[in-house]
């Protein structure tokens, strides 16, 4: 809520981190309700039900509404990102089937939250931006997959220090007002390829028995 309220302020830097913040969240909820053993202990709750709808907010409306009003997508280009983003995610939340045996996704898990703070970082062309968008909506519906950084075992080992060096980079970024910073670019850059290719590339090495 913090995160939506510097949004419609315009407010992108403190958007941003307040979205970090609950990046790290995200990443911890899990084992934190795993050890307290929920599903027992509460089972009138849905924990996975809960997770989709918070992660609909952050993941998706924030994000959405972001691309249309920072300027990064002008024009209609902003109109096509608001209404094609939160329409293909509220399907592919409902998906049944969008998470692998491995803990790892099928398809692009609608993280909009990253590629938008990346995007705030990074600042390409629209037409860049606009290309990638539908890039990742496509993939959403791909048997492609995407690794989740803390529950994906296989590549943990780096996977989990690379999401970390890419949330503390948005934070910095984001605490230093966007300022230009090319060394903080490229490891947003790198760090944000990595995240979306490395399930993908699981997918074409086999693993060691």
């Amino acid at each position: 809520m913090l995160a939506l309220h510097e949004a419609f302020e315009r407010n992108w830097e403190m958007m941003a981190i307040w979205l970090a913040v609950a990046f790290v969240v995200d990443g911890i909820d899990g084992p934190l309700a795993r050890s307290v053993d929920v599903k027992r202990n509460f089972p009138e709750i849905d924990g996975v039900l809960m997770d989709l709808i918070i992660d609909f907010l952050t993941y998706v409306v924030i994000p959405a509404y972001a691309l249309y009003a920072s300027g990064l997508l002008p024009g209609w280009t902003g109109w096509v990102a608001v209404l094609l983003i939160p329409f293909a995610s509220v399907v592919y939340f409902s998906d049944t089937r969008m998470k692998t045996a491995d803990n790892s996704f099928a398809g692009f898990p609608g993280c909009w939250n990253m590629a938008v703070l990346a995007l705030l970082v990074v600042t390409p062309p629209w037409w860049i931006t606009a290309a990638l968008v539908v890039i990742l909506t496509v993939a959403m519906f791909l048997p492609l997959k995407f690794i989740h950084p803390v529950r994906t075992v296989r590549w943990r080992w780096l996977s989990l220090p690379i999401a970390l060096i890419w949330t503390g980079g948005i934070a910095w970024a984001a605490w230093t007002g966007f300022a230009e910073n090319p060394a903080l670019t490229v490891t947003v850059a790198i760090t944000s390829v990595y995240l979306l290719s490395a399930g993908i590339l699981q997918q074409v090495i086999p693993a060691r028995g």
